[in-house]
């Protein structure tokens, strides 16, 4: 898959419907908090996860790109 590759915390633990609405997504937890990381193809696919993140009621804590 080509894109960029981005991490997401979000703040506490995901259940494990949570984690598995992520497809394609490595989620990872680490004190109080959840590492999503994984390409993404474009700003509509951006979006689309930071909905995600809404719809699951996650409160996102930050998000950044990862170098190359």
């Amino acid at each position: 898959m080509t894109g960029v590759r981005y991490e997401f915390r979000v703040a506490g633990r995901l259940s494990e419907r949570a984690r598995n609405a992520f497809l394609g997504m490595e989620v990872h937890a680490v004190p109080s908090e959840t590492i999503i990381y994984g390409k993404i193809a474009d700003e509509e696919q951006l979006g689309e996860l930071m909905a995600l993140c809404r719809s699951l009621g996650l409160e996102l804590v930050s998000f950044q790109r990862l170098p190359d």
